[in-house]
């Protein structure tokens, strides 16, 4: 989903503000055995908290400077958000402004050169936070100290995703204590003032370290889109045009020899939730490209592939701030239109193939291209999202063994809540959490392959024959639908499939026979008509 595989990062530091008035600097890591997953420099004086993060899930680069007022409370926080690999002197792709009162954030948002202003209703006394910043969450156990108490519950705001969560602080001891948000645990050391040391996020196997300013370079490798040695193919870095009016980076796997002469078939990839890139890659799960492979798979086959980075992100020109399924469905078709100005492309023999919310966006697409050979849902919904994310939310709590009892069942029955608010405020969420893919299934006559596997608890496999179903209610004849045992959200062999414990899997390879599935599938509806 749009908010996919996140991080969830607490931090404890018992220190008085007094004891703070004086200028701090340092840096945190944070990694996954010998990877780096994130860095944050920052600076903290009594009245102002400023750093700069650089955050590997997503390769984003972002600044935030936060006014302190004299209770401890944050007043104003500006966040400026880049791609990694963005030139330093290039203006950020997105602008932030969160002023909090009350019982309220505004927030002033500016990308693609539109402000949009909102009001999101959060918690009085809330602090905002940045996943994954310790800085800032240094200022919310400072707040839970001058609450006093143990535990002490403090509020926060997310300021991705506009949300007010409750942050629940106990000691243990005189140098450890767990945080708690949301369901999930983490744990941390202490020194004798209250500083945090390092910890650890058990359940994604995560390890936090504390280090001087300068201790770890800020920097980003940059993806490497080239075609392997020895391929059949070509790797073309390619730029989309838009009716919209702005551009996608992508790249165009070309086999071998085709030319206006001998056109070749395409396909054009669609990814899940989440600002991703044009591999659909999650850097904390290393070696996971599955658009690369499947990428490589077809172009030893014949056909052509286009994979794009999302609108706003990489390459890619746009706001995804106020973008929906449907929106991105548009730069799917943009994608489309451009291949068939390309004289090496057979503009008759196209199709698209998504995952996760790509598998929601495939048939929205096909509704509105009918010549279409082929669409392939690789763990595409059912369900709307408001059911989604009720299941996917109450999944995290029942798997959560931190918690139990009460405590459980309190935030089980607080899931609808938290779902409904989430949907109040964010534009994507608002269409997702209502959108019906049955109802666009019924109007789509494209031969269609439906995938999922048997292990997937993020979109559940009891989907896929109420798909198969409502493709047929068409009218159509060509439907395909399976579900691949041992497989999880992912395509990854994984016997578990809980995604808080996908950091355990020794490999994040797409299965194999998944991929050999795809490609035969496709090979057969765009191969030429016989004559």
């Amino acid at each position: 989903m749009r908010s996919s595989i996140g991080l969830m990062v607490l931090a404890f530091m018992g220190s008085s503000r007094a004891e703070t008035a004086q200028a701090q600097s340092g840096s945190f890591i944070l990694s996954s055995g010998k990877d780096t997953v994130s860095v944050e420099r920052f600076r903290r004086t009594a009245t102002r908290l400023e750093g700069e993060m650089l955050v590997r899930i997503g390769s984003v680069r972002l600044t935030y400077d936060a006014s302190i007022a004299p209770d401890g409370l944050v007043t104003t926080l500006t966040n400026r958000f880049w791609q990694a690999t963005d030139s330093a002197k290039a203006p950020p792709r997105q602008l932030a402004v969160i002023r909090l009162s009350g019982d309220s954030a505004f927030a002033d948002i500016t990308a693609g050169g539109r402000t949009v202003t909102q009001r999101l209703g959060s918690t009085a006394g809330a602090l905002p936070y940045i996943n994954p910043s310790f800085a800032l969450m240094e200022l919310v156990v400072a707040r839970a100290r001058t609450l006093g108490g143990s535990p002490a519950t403090v509020p926060v705001f997310m300021v991705s995703g506009g949300q007010t969560f409750p942050v629940t602080i106990t000691r243990v001891g005189t140098d450890s204590i767990i945080a708690s948000m949301a369901g999930g645990e983490m744990r941390f050391r202490t020194d004798a003032t209250g500083q945090l040391l390092g910890g650890s996020i058990p359940a994604q196997k995560l390890t936090i370290t504390r280090a001087g300013e300068g201790a770890v370079a800020m920097a980003v490798e940059k993806p490497d889109y080239s075609a392997p040695g020895g391929a059949p193919y070509q790797a073309i870095d390619v730029t989309v045009p838009t009716p919209m009016g702005h551009t996608l980076a992508g790249t165009l796997t070309l086999p071998r020899g085709a030319s206006r002469g001998q056109p070749v078939p395409a396909v054009v990839t669609i990814t899940g939730s989440g600002l991703e890139d044009r591999d659909e890659a999650i850097p904390m799960f290393k070696g996971y490209r599955p658009f690369r492979e499947f990428a490589d798979s077809l172009g030893r086959r014949g056909i052509a592939v286009l994979r794009m980075d999302d609108r706003g992100f990489g390459g890619s020109g746009g706001n995804p701030a106020i973008a929906t399924s449907e929106d991105f469905a548009q730069d799917i078709r943009a994608g489309l239109a451009y291949l068939r100005t390309r004289p090496e492309i057979n503009a008759s023999r196209l199709a698209v193939m998504g995952h996760s919310e790509g598998g929601l966006i495939a048939p929205m697409v096909a509704r509105q291209e009918p010549t279409l050979k082929g669409i392939v849902l690789l763990a595409g919904t059912a369900y709307t999202g408001r059911q989604i994310l009720n299941f996917q939310l109450g999944n995290g709590v029942k798997n959560d063994t931190s918690v139990r009892g009460a405590v459980k069942d309190s935030a089980l029955a607080a899931v609808k809540v938290r779902v409904d608010s989430m949907v109040s405020t964010n534009p994507w969420l608002k269409f997702f959490a209502d959108y019906e893919p049955l109802v666009t299934a019924r109007q789509v006559r494209t031969p269609v392959l439906i995938l999922n596997g048997s292990r997937d608890q993020q979109v559940t496999p009891d989907q896929v024959p109420l798909l198969e179903k409502a493709f047929r209610a068409a009218g159509n004849r060509d439907v395909t639908a399976k579900i691949l045992p041992n497989l999880n959200h992912l395509f990854v062999y994984d016997p578990d499939g809980f995604p808080g414990r996908y950091t355990e899997l020794k490999s994040f390879s797409v299965d194999r026979a998944t991929i050999g599935l795809v490609v035969e599938w496709l090979a057969k509806r765009l191969a030429p008509p016989v004559i």
